[in-house]
């Protein structure tokens, strides 16, 4: 317990020294995880597959998983179908084909390790590549998107793979009684996740809002995704499936941003562990004695990736877009790891093999922050093309709109107005009976805490024209406006003041429009008590 203890202040200590120097040269906070990691295992001698770390870690990219599934419903994976099963299929099928051949062929695998071991590397990491996109705000660009759907075939094919792992393991089971298992378990599973999205999932997170209490409704998200990945994993799938499929039930809800502000704490703190256990798979001395082989295979499947991406997206999106895709998508991933690790304990490669594979993974997971970072002046360097197809989509995003913060009484007389202005707006609400009410009238309210940044930033706020505040609780007022002036972009804000002292914190803030409610209603009575024929 101590030892677990030291382990634990050590690794935290040690990626929050990481993390500060390392931005000061902005370079990811990923790249501190994966060094606090390689330093954890030599501090505490620790093994380079500890298992129970492994797998806790591996819920970093369940969380992340799932809040990918909260922004795609099942209508927005169809409109992406091509992007996910054509290109998708082309780029594993590609990549995987031909390094298993290259395998067998030039350095004499066996049949059933070369194909095991070229479609696992055919994955790339979608725990690093659409955590930079998500934080960068290039999710929202094309090849952003190309990469998206291909990460997401990548996740899907993990089932297949896993199942070849089973068969060229298993002595017992034959063939067809292996994919008649699997037909069932996926019939199963998504059989379950239908009924509860369109019979019971409203209803439980209705009662779970009901009941105001913001533990609760976390832990009723966390039982779901959860749930919903134990129930994939106990079928034969990835943990992660299970999560992307609870994430695209709950996108049909009208509580999704509040879920995704409450999830990414979580998700980020797993996916720092996940780092960590990356960062432990580092041998320096295997690392020494085949740095030559090691370079050499790093370099190899990082052109050849990239290749075979920019080759296959280049006609529909043109080169410079497809050059991005191809160098987002160069790396191998996190499943690819687990997939070498299981090999190698099914004995179907040697442990030596598995351990130059792991650490050529890593290194190239290492660089990947590298290249996202740097990726326009590679591309600059690269080609020529103008930069005139890689322009920002915003799949369900507005621009210069009116974002109304509260939905009461006053919220809802500034609604009336907007809507006879006939002037674009959302409203934010955490009252749920509220949210319900609006939503009844046909207005576009929606559930959420707008003191949350994540819950902003969905709203589109750096495109609003204006941020109205139209709640009395002057906390919330106070902690709605820091958050609101902690953006980049200059917003507009403004705040109705109930008093002098609620004006003053305000101006404090550097507010700049500001309503006092005192004055302008004793403005409104003066004026109609002064008028000759008053108007009803």
């Amino acid at each position: 317990m101590d030892n677990l203890l030291a382990i634990i202040l050590s690794a935290t200590a040690l990626a929050t020294l990481f993390n500060i120097l390392l931005k000061r040269f902005n370079i990811p906070t990923i790249i501190g995880y994966i060094i606090t990691g390689f330093a954890i295992a030599y501090m505490y001698n620790l093994g380079r597959n500890n298992e129970s770390l492994t797998h806790i870690a591996e819920f970093g990219v369940v969380f992340l998983m799932f809040t990918i599934g909260l922004e795609f419903s099942i209508k927005h994976l169809l409109g992406m179908k091509k992007d996910v099963f054509f290109y998708g299929l082309l780029q594993v099928s590609l990549v995987g084909g031909v390094i298993a051949l290259g395998s067998e062929y030039f350095f004499g695998i066996e049949k059933k390790s070369a194909i095991v071991i070229g479609y696992a590397l055919a994955l790339s990491s979608t725990a690093i590549v659409l955590k930079i996109l998500n934080d960068s705000g290039t999710i929202h660009t094309v090849y952003g998107r190309k990469a998206l759907g291909i990460l997401l075939f990548q996740d899907i094919a993990v089932i297949p793979i896993l199942l070849m792992i089973n068969i060229f393991s298993n002595q017992t089971s034959s063939l067809s009684s292996l994919l008649l298992q699997t037909l069932y378990s996926a019939v199963i599973i998504l059989g379950l996740m239908y009924v509860v999205s369109k019979y019971l999932l409203n209803r439980f997170l209705s009662l779970v809002v009901w009941a105001d209490t913001q533990e609760i409704f976390i832990a009723s998200v966390l039982l779901l995704v959860v749930g919903a990945s134990f129930l994939a994993h106990t079928l034969g799938f990835s943990y992660s499936l299970g999560a992307f499929l609870a994430g695209m039930m709950m996108s049909e809800t009208q509580y999704k941003h509040q879920i995704e502000a409450d999830l990414v704490p979580f998700r980020d703190l797993l996916l720092g562990l996940f780092f960590i256990t990356v960062g432990m798979q580092i041998d320096l001395s295997l690392i020494a004695q085949n740095y030559g082989t090691i370079l050499l295979f790093l370099g190899a499947m990082m052109a050849f990736k990239t290749l075979v991406v920019f080759a296959i997206l280049f006609f529909s999106v043109g080169g410079r877009v497809a050059l991005k895709t191809g160098l987002a998508l160069c790396q191998g991933g996190e499943f690819s790891l687990a997939i070498l690790a299981l090999t190698s304990s099914s004995h179907l490669i040697s442990a030596k093999t598995s351990q130059i594979l792991i650490v050529t993974v890593v290194l190239s997971m290492i660089l990947t922050p590298f290249i996202l970072k740097n990726m326009k002046k590679i591309v600059d360097a690269i080609t020529k093309e103008p930069n005139n197809g890689d322009f920002m989509i915003h799949s369900s995003g507005i621009k210069d709109h009116i974002i109304v913060c509260g939905y009461g009484k006053l919220g809802q007389e500034i609604v009336y107005r907007l809507k006879k202005m006939n002037i674009n707006y959302l409203v934010l609400e955490h009252d749920i009976n509220l949210v319900k009410l609006g939503q009844s009238r046909g207005e576009p309210v929606y559930f959420g805490n707008a003191a949350e940044k994540s819950i902003l930033k969905n709203a589109f706020v750096e495109n609003a024209k204006a941020v109205i505040i139209a709640i009395n609780n002057e906390k919330k007022l106070i902690l709605l406006c820091e958050v609101l002036k902690s953006f980049d972009a200059p917003i507009k804000i403004v705040a109705k003041a109930s008093d002098y002292d609620e004006k003053k914190l305000l101006k404090a803030l550097q507010v700049k429009h500001i309503v006092n409610e005192g004055r302008e209603a004793a403005k409104a009575l003066l004026h109609v008590a002064l008028e000759e024929n008053p108007t009803e």
